[in-house]
């Protein structure tokens, strides 16, 4: 009886990750109906608790040595609901509206693309994880929770900043900046694994402690929750064209060696 609770405690968690997902577009839904910058706040902090529960399932899962390829299949799953449909739906509620006509068409097809992308980096990472072709520090694309990190925080940040000009920016950076991070998931920029490495500290409660320290710090400062998965996500593609850059210039200077 025991063992089947402690296999229960990572698996409940990762279902946890996918009821955050449905609430947010429960949230998000309320928006179209009453008009509240408020529903979409609630709807970015929905999916910053389904990263919580993601992080959460995994340290446990290890904790109590309970990996397999049931967690696996299970969390990807789940990831598909809070980072892939959630953000998407989440999406079209930040960008242009109906009566913008084309511009809401155009954002339907990024949230459209957003949520594809987003399930081909979940297939992708499943198949380097069985293959055992993916590194284990390094992420290939821009991770699904960060992706959707990016989306839930431009909703916090217009709540707390809400305004018809400042809105017009947001529209246009919701459309933009999902485009770019879709694309980005299923990329061949590398990314480092900042939870795993944060959780790796032990078995101790101090990086458990770190981590909600450092979100108690966020969620006064939509600002730098914003930042953080922004700066995370566009930090990544400079360092990657950084790389292409010199690597040419390295390539241009044998070949006239």
């Amino acid at each position: 009886m025991a063992v089947r609770k402690i296999v229960l405690v990572p698996t409940l968690l990762t279902l946890g990750n996918a009821v955050c997902g449905l609430a947010s577009v429960a949230y998000a839904s309320r928006y179209v109906r009453e008009p509240n910058e408020i529903y979409l706040a609630v709807s970015g902090w929905l999916i910053i608790a389904a990263m919580a529960f993601d992080t959460l399932d995994g340290f446990a899962a290890r904790l109590f040595k309970s990996a397999g390829r049931f967690g696996a299949e299970l969390d990807s799953l789940c990831d598909a609901v809070s980072f892939g449909a959630a953000p998407a739906f989440l999406l079209l509620q930040l960008g242009p509206g109906w009566e913008h006509g084309l511009l809401h068409r155009l954002l339907a097809g990024v949230a459209t693309l957003y949520m594809m992308c987003t399930i081909l980096r979940l297939a992708r990472y499943n198949v380097e994880s069985i293959e055992g072709t993916g590194s284990a520090k390094r992420f290939r694309g821009l991770p699904s929770p960060a992706a959707a990190g990016c989306v839930a925080a431009l909703a916090i940040l217009r709540a707390a900043h809400n305004g018809e000009t400042i809105r017009a920016y947001f529209e246009a950076w919701a459309t933009l900046g999902a485009f770019l991070v879709a694309l980005l998931m299923v990329s061949r920029v590398s990314y480092p694994h900042l939870t795993k490495g944060i959780l790796r500290g032990g078995r101790t409660a101090v990086p458990m402690i770190l981590t909600a320290v450092v979100l108690l710090i966020l969620a006064g400062f939509a600002g730098a929750l914003a930042l953080l998965f922004w700066g995370y996500a566009l930090l990544g593609l400079g360092r990657y064209m950084a790389a292409k850059v010199v690597r040419r210039d390295k390539s241009l200077a044998g070949r006239r060696g």
